[in-house]
């Protein structure tokens, strides 16, 4: 599955893999590309809060992982560790392991970094959705009081009481990518013009809304898209020498690791 990112520029001939990720610059229309930039986006493992189905947003550092959570993020270190190895062999290895500073998150972060033996970095972006007066109920609790207001919110037409709408996560995470692709496009001009590779240690919300907005989906079907804990969801950017991102490309959606 493909999608349209800040441009309408599109690749004029094939892309061959070579190397460790090395796709060689193509042009179209006088647009030169740099090898692909791809986020393996791994949602945390589940907490008390999950099981329990409770509103765990980023108001709070919120709960570490469950010990079903710490067994499932080893799982998906493994996963992310076997791209470009065992599984997905035309892409590069995972470089780098950014996480939010979320506790489950950044716990799920060190499982990551500790198997591919590689430093964790944070970034506020990739924090969950900030649930407001919502934090800790469950839908039913919020239900009884605030129905319309948690169906509102639920297709992205208002922020939660004193917290994030949908579209406030889809812009910082994309101003998270774009900042990112910028740097790559940098590298591949200035150094090795290589194909990376970055896992985002994320939330639910923040990989649905990373998704829906590179995928030019409307942001009232954000909510349908759905990855389980400590599921994979890999996206690929293309990006010009300049650093514009010209092409986004979803390559699996939630991908389960047990």
């Amino acid at each position: 599955m493909s999608g349209s990112g800040d441009s309408q520029i599109r690749d004029g001939g094939p892309s061959a893999a070579a190397g460790d990720g090395a796709i060689p610059r193509i042009a179209s229309d006088g647009i030169d590309f740099v090898s692909p930039l791809l986020f393996v986006m791994v949602r945390h493992g589940v907490t008390e809060a999950t099981t329990a189905r409770r509103f765990a947003g980023s108001g709070v550092p919120g709960p570490h992982l469950s010990a079903a959570g710490r067994v499932q993020a080893a799982r998906a270190a493994d996963a992310v560790h076997r791209i470009g190895r065992k599984s997905w062999g035309d892409l590069p290895k995972v470089s780098r392991v950014i996480a939010s500073p979320m506790n489950r998150a950044q716990n799920t972060g060190e499982a990551l970094g500790r198997r591919s033996g590689i430093r964790v970095e944070t970034d506020d972006r990739l924090r969950e959705i900030d649930f407001g007066s919502w934090e800790g109920r469950t839908g039913a609790e919020i239900r009884e009081s605030e129905a319309d207001a948690l169906s509102q919110w639920r297709v992205g037409a208002v922020a939660a009481p004193g917290g994030e709408s949908f579209a406030d996560v889809g812009a910082r995470m994309d101003s998270l990518i774009v900042e990112l692709a910028a740097e790559h496009a940098a590298l591949c001009v200035h150094g090795e013009d290589v194909g990376r590779a970055y896992a985002f240690a994320t939330h639910a919300v923040a990989i649905k809304s990373a998704v829906g907005i590179s995928m030019g989906i409307d942001v009232s079907s954000w909510g349908s898209i759905w990855p389980s804990p400590a599921s994979l969801t890999i996206l690929q950017l293309r990006v010009t020498t300049s650093g514009m991102i010209a092409e986004r490309h979803l390559m699996c959606l939630g991908a389960p690791v047990e």
